[in-house]
């Protein structure tokens, strides 16, 4: 059995506490009280609470998009595991968004994120650090729409189940990203291809 780190054990710790208290009111003490650690200890890993929220979440968003090399785990698959992880983190999540404002806001980080995981996926396939204006502006726009309904979804509490909510996020997907992030798209799409090179998609 792997053991776990000392971050696994204090986000434990935090979402522990989170499931019953306000995210803002809880204090470093509390989080290394609730595990048996000591606050230079925290610090040793963590500058704040922020930065521990900020790891739990990047953390959780690196493996699933570290399985895309997967030929077999395809964009929908990422999306599913997405919307599973905010269902079964509801609670926290919800807390989140209610109770860091600002600066430090949760909604903010958890666009900025995406949009920085999904730009990171263009690029490998592209091969290059430069996206074309367009397709950076369509994985911006569907970033916010995403995260949005996600939001929606959860503060307002839909009658949509995990699976339903990864389906409207991948139809929703604009056709030119397809092509970075679905490898056999353009073998059953050639046609599509040859219109997304006359309109400097490509």
């Amino acid at each position: 059995m792997k053991r776990k780190t000392t971050k696994e054990l204090l986000a434990e710790s935090f979402l522990e506490l989170a499931q019953t208290k306000r995210i803002d009111k809880i204090t470093i003490t509390e989080i290394t009280n609730n595990c048996g650690m000591s606050q230079p200890t925290f610090y040793n890993h963590f500058k704040d609470k922020y930065d521990l929220i900020v790891w739990i979440y990047t953390s959780r968003v690196s493996e699933v998009m570290g399985r895309i090399d997967n030929k077999s785990y395809l964009w929908k698959d990422t999306l599913l595991d997405g919307a599973r992880y905010y269902a079964e983190n509801c609670e926290f999540i919800k807390n989140a968004l209610k109770h860091i404002g600002g600066q430090d806001s949760f909604i903010e980080y958890v666009r900025k994120r995406n949009t920085e995981f999904l730009k990171a996926e263009v690029q490998k396939k592209l091969m290059t650090e430069f996206i074309p204006d367009e397709i950076m502006g369509m994985i911006e726009v569907y970033v916010y729409g995403t995260v949005q309904y996600m939001l929606r979804w959860l503060m307002s509490d839909m009658p949509l189940s995990p699976e339903k909510l990864a389906y409207i996020w991948e139809k929703s997907l604009p056709e030119p990203l397809r092509r970075y992030l679905y490898p056999y798209f353009f073998v059953i799409a050639p046609v599509l291809q040859n219109n997304f090179v006359k309109r400097g998609y490509l």
